[in-house]
This record gives structure tokens, C-alpha cells and sequence, in this order.
């Protein structure tokens, strides 16, 4: 059986990176070189543990029109990027292209929708994924045939979560895991969810209800439609109190799941190649990794 598809957040990699090296690392033009270095240095090591048939790096807009346009406070909180990031941003693309990963785009849209698609289409034609990134939101692409490495805590390494593991850290299944964050919200993103609502009660709503127009009908919420509510189905965490927040904020509710969710990206498919790590010696030397550049002749 060939490996997997490796799916990678190539901007989450670079700001994880950047953030973790010293700025003292330089490169070739004197600047820091940190984020190339780190997420060159972690692509390679989750290569190690896969053996992958295909290495596709994903990049897009950091901030999806159509996501900004129904929440303005989407990603707003966030600093602007660094210029010393910025730089080495504008240079990974060409760079993971010497490796020979495949690097796929999203215009408009965002990496994650990227990887969505792409994990989506090999699941579909019985391929397997694996993807690396930190966001909550691709833990909606676990399958069977999918899985998501990200971090374990605070430290360097990454853990493996299948269908299993996301059950066990949310308490829900993957294809409930757009609708959890609808309800308990997204702070890394700006997404507020329904006040009120943690993890653990958005949880045990969904167990219940399903899905979040299950749990907005059980609150006696109206139906997408303006569809008139029924008499609210309390337990399990809906409490009165509670029925009558989701009722309140279901619009709210509605639009941020709108948010969270992960759209159909228009990119080309990844064909089944291996690294080329002399190209990427050469590469990487020209920008003045000159240990990692020696690193991958000696392999």
C-alpha cells in the first residue's frame, strides 16, 4: 500500500517557526531565517514518520473575504505579520517547490480550505491523508482514511488524532466538529460562539441533538427558514436559561458556523512524487542553510 498524501499548513508552520527560533539565525542576505529553517527542518521530520507517496504544502489568503464579510471580527484580533516573517514568507513557496512538494494555493480562500479539499478527494477515491497543522477546524476531515498531526501542548512535538482521538479531545465526531465551534466558538479565530456555552455543554448538546439546527430546534428556536419553534427539549445541558440564549442568538450561531466551515478550494490535484533532497541541499544552501543543506547530502 503507497503512503500518504502529507498535507501541510505551510503558513501555520512558518509562524510556529518564527516564533520558536532565535532572530540571531541568519541567512545568506543577513536577515532572520528562522521560519524557513523551522518549517523546512518540520516538514522533513513528519516525511521520516509517514513516508509519504506525495507532499503537498497549502497557502491562501490569511483572511477569506467571504469569512471576514459575515463576521468583521474574524481574525481581527491577530497582529500584523511581522516584516521579517513576511520576507521569508514570500520565499517558502519557491523553496518547498525545489523539494518537489507540491505547493497549491487557494486565492481567495484560505490553506485550510485547501487541505480540506485535497484530504476530501483522496479519502474519496479510497487514498489516505495526513495533515499537519494547529487549527481546530481540519479536525472536521478525520476519517478513516484521515488523520491530523498537531501539537500534544506547549512542546515541539506532534501527536496523531484520528476519529478516536477527536472524539476524545472535543467529545464530539468529526463531522460534529464544525458545529461545536458554532456553539462554544473559536478564539484563535474570533469566532464568539453562543454565550454561555463551553466546550463540555456544546458537547453533550450535540451527542443529543446531532447537529447545531438539532440543537436551535430543541431550544425552540425558528427553523434557516423562518420556520416557527416548538416547545424547547430541555436536558443534557439545555437548561431554560439556555434555551432562551440559543433562541436569541441562533442567527449568530447560524453565521459562525458559516465561518468555521470549510469551503471547496479550486486546485489542482497532487500526483504521487518523491522528495528531491538534493535539489532542496542546493536550495537551501543558496539561502544560506548551509547545516541543513549538508544535512540532506549526507542522507
Amino acid at each position: 500500500m503507497s503512503g500518504p498524501l502529507l498535507l501541510l499548513d505551510l503558513p501555520w508552520l512558518l509562524y510556529r517557526a518564527h516564533f520558536a527560533l532565535p532572530s540571531s539565525i541568519e541567512g545568506a542576505d543577513g536577515r532572520p531565517i528562522g521560519a524557513l529553517l523551522g518549517a523546512i527542518r518540520a516538514i522533513l521530520a513528519e516525511i521520516e514518520e509517514h513516508d509519504p507517496a506525495a507532499v503537498c504544502v497549502a497557502t491562501g489568503a490569511e483572511d477569506a473575504t467571504h469569512r471576514t464579510a459575515l463576521l468583521p471580527a474574524y481574525h481581527a484580533h491577530r497582529d500584523p505579520m511581522p516584516d521579517a516573517l513576511r520576507h521569508r514568507w514570500e520565499q517558502a513557496p519557491e523553496l518547498c517547490a525545489a523539494f518537489g512538494w507540491a505547493v497549491r494555493d487557494g486565492g481567495d480562500l484560505e490553506a485550510d480550505d485547501v487541505i480540506a479539499t485535497l484530504a476530501r478527494r483522496r479519502s474519496a477515491h479510497g487514498g489516505r491523508s495526513a495533515i499537519v497543522t494547529g487549527d481546530r477546524d481540519l479536525l472536521a476531515c478525520v476519517d478513516a482514511r484521515t488523520v491530523v498531526r498537531r501539537p500534544a501542548g506547549r512542546g515541539p512535538g506532534l501527536v496523531t488524532v484520528d476519529e478516536d482521538g477527536v472524539r476524545d479531545a472535543l467529545g464530539v465526531a468529526p463531522d460534529q466538529v464544525t458545529d461545536l465551534i458554532a456553539l462554544r466558538g473559536d478564539p484563535s479565530d474570533g469566532i464568539p460562539g453562543v454565550p454561555g456555552i463551553g466546550a463540555k455543554t456544546a458537547a453533550r448538546l450535540l451527542a443529543r441533538h446531532g447537529d447545531l439546527e438539532g440543537v436551535l430546534r430543541a431550544a425552540g428556536a425558528e427553523g434557516p427558514g423562518g420556520e416557527p419553534g416548538e416547545d424547547p427539549q430541555l436536558g443534557d445541558g439545555l437548561t431554560a436559561r439556555l434555551a432562551t440564549t440559543l433562541r436569541e442568538h441562533a442567527a449568530d450561531a447560524r453565521r459562525d458556523r458559516a465561518v468555521a466551515l470549510l469551503h471547496e478550494a479550486d486546485v489542482a490535484a497532487v500526483p504521487d512524487r518523491a522528495t528531491d533532497r538534493a535539489a532542496g541541499a542546493d536550495a537551501a544552501e543558496a539561502l544560506g542553510m548551509g547545516r541543513l543543506a549538508a544535512d540532506l547530502r549526507k542522507a
